[in-house]
């Protein structure tokens, strides 16, 4: 097997194995079952990532590309945040890491404290420093930041982690969007 074949097929198995913990959660997924939507042996499982567990924690690698959304004044924070949110809700449904974790995480202890710990890094932080920079006094911008981010993980469980239908990606938007910003706002 060439290294880039070797690439291929290790991407392949992860992409698997992100739908499958996506939908299915950590405890009804095997080896095999990823191995088999693969096309692969379970071996090279064991091989490319030690078992259930390294492939669990790949397959949960979580990248939020948020920057952007604080970029520019608080008045347009909703606009911009919903706009991220749903992106990345409707351009990797089934598959996105952060819906891995949040599946697994009434499961696994260690996908629950890794997704509270990701949030912390990747939103409430980011959120509130961006917030107290744009003139809140701290106290409120911390609660404002905790109101949007409980807000959004709120509606991604009911809506993502719980099978609810997504919805009109515009409707979606508009209504975050709105929301977001009367949050933002206070």
């Amino acid at each position: 097997m060439t290294s880039r074949n070797a690439t291929a097929t290790r991407q392949r198995i992860l992409e698997h194995a992100q739908h499958q913990f996506a939908r299915h959660g950590y405890t009804a997924i095997t080896v095999k079952g990823v191995a088999d939507a693969a096309g692969v042996s379970p071996n090279l499982i064991t091989r490319y990532f030690g078992g259930k567990e390294g492939l669990f924690l790949e397959a949960t690698r979580v990248q939020i590309p948020v920057a952007n959304s604080f970029d520019g004044d608080r008045a347009s924070l909703g606009a911009r945040l919903a706009a991220s949110i749903v992106r990345r809700w409707f351009d990797t449904p089934g598959q996105d890491p952060l819906l891995v974790l949040q599946r697994a995480s009434g499961e696994r202890p260690q996908a629950a404290e890794a997704l509270a710990a990701f949030l912390d890094a990747n939103s409430l932080d980011p959120l509130y420093h961006y917030l107290r920079d744009t003139g809140l006094d701290d106290a409120d911008a911390r609660d404002r930041a905790a109101a949007i981010d409980a807000f959004v993980l709120g509606v991604s469980t009911r809506r993502r982690v719980l099978r609810s239908e997504l919805g009109d990606p515009a409707d979606l938007e508009a209504w975050l969007s709105a929301t977001i910003q009367r949050l933002a706002d206070g």
